[in-house]
Order: C-alpha cells, then sequence, then structure tokens
C-alpha cells in the first residue's frame, strides 16, 4: 500500500464537495503534468491511503482523508474541446492522460500548511520544499502515519 497527497482547488473541488457527491466519490481529473500524471497512471493502487489537499486558497492544507478507489482510465477532459482540460493531441486510441478515482474516507478538522512546517516529523515531506507544485506526491509512511495519527482531528 502507498500514500499520496493530492491537492486540489476548494473552488473547483473541495473537500465539502466531494462528501456531497454520490458514493463520496470523484474522478481526480485535470491533472497535467506528466510526473503526476505518471503517479497515477503507474503506481496507485485502489485501497491506497491519500491525504485531501486544500490548495491555492487563503489556508491551505489537509482537509481530509481519502483512499485511490480505482485504477488509472484515461481522463475524458482531454477529448472535450469545451474543457479547459483539452489536449488537441490526446487521441481515443492514444490518450495523454489519466485519472482515477478518490473516496472519502473521511473530512478533518484543516491541518494548515504553517502547521505541517513545524513538525521535524515531515522536514523531508515532498510537498513541503521549496518550489514544489506537483499536485500529486508521493508520501512515505512515517508521514502519513504521523498526519493520520497525530495531526487529523474529527
Amino acid at each position: 500500500m502507498r500514500y499520496w497527497l493530492m491537492k486540489s482547488e476548494p473552488s473547483d473541488c473541495s473537500i465539502d464537495d466531494l462528501a456531497a457527491m454520490t458514493e463520496q466519490t470523484v474522478a481526480w481529473y485535470g491533472v497535467r503534468n506528466y510526473q503526476a500524471r505518471n503517479f497515477m497512471r503507474d503506481q496507485m493502487r485502489v485501497g491506497d491511503g491519500a491525504l485531501f489537499y486544500h490548495s491555492n486558497c487563503a489556508v491551505p492544507g489537509v482537509a481530509g482523508i481519502a483512499r485511490v478507489a480505482s485504477t488509472a482510465y484515461p481522463d475524458a477532459t482531454q477529448f472535450d474541446r469545451e474543457s479547459r482540460y483539452f489536449d488537441p493531441k490526446a487521441t481515443q486510441e492514444t490518450p495523454r492522460w489519466f485519472n482515477v478515482d478518490v473516496q472519502l474516507v473521511k473530512k478533518i478538522t484543516l491541518v494548515p500548511l504553517a502547521e505541517l512546517r513545524k513538525h521535524p516529523e515531515l522536514e523531508r515531506m515532498r510537498t513541503l520544499r521549496r518550489g514544489n507544485r506537483l499536485s500529486i506526491t508521493p508520501l512515505d509512511p512515517a508521514e502519513w502515519k504521523f498526519i493520520t495519527s497525530r495531526l487529523a482531528r474529527d
């Protein structure tokens, strides 16, 4: 089992939006970074743990705990000419972009980015490194355990 931190802008899909969805599941669409795509396509497995992270907002941070609920499949937005995620180089035969479904495990009291930065146990966490802009990053099992057992509150 692997662990991930997955960023979403709350204006696009927040933890509350996920909680309101059918079966509390959402397709993690619109990823247009090859490294993040490769994480979803090549490494994510059903049952992997995920921290649902609010980004690009007033107070970024971990807002919930989720799990990967599907294997990777082609992101339909790459084929939709009306979508901001349309990719003219993608075809049905050779899709370029993939997504997985993510399902809510539980919403937590937001753990702000500033709080994450305070803990030496998380100093190597990829998301906390300067210049990191990836929307999906792997978590070390010790980072997952520290956040979910010590920082995450219902």
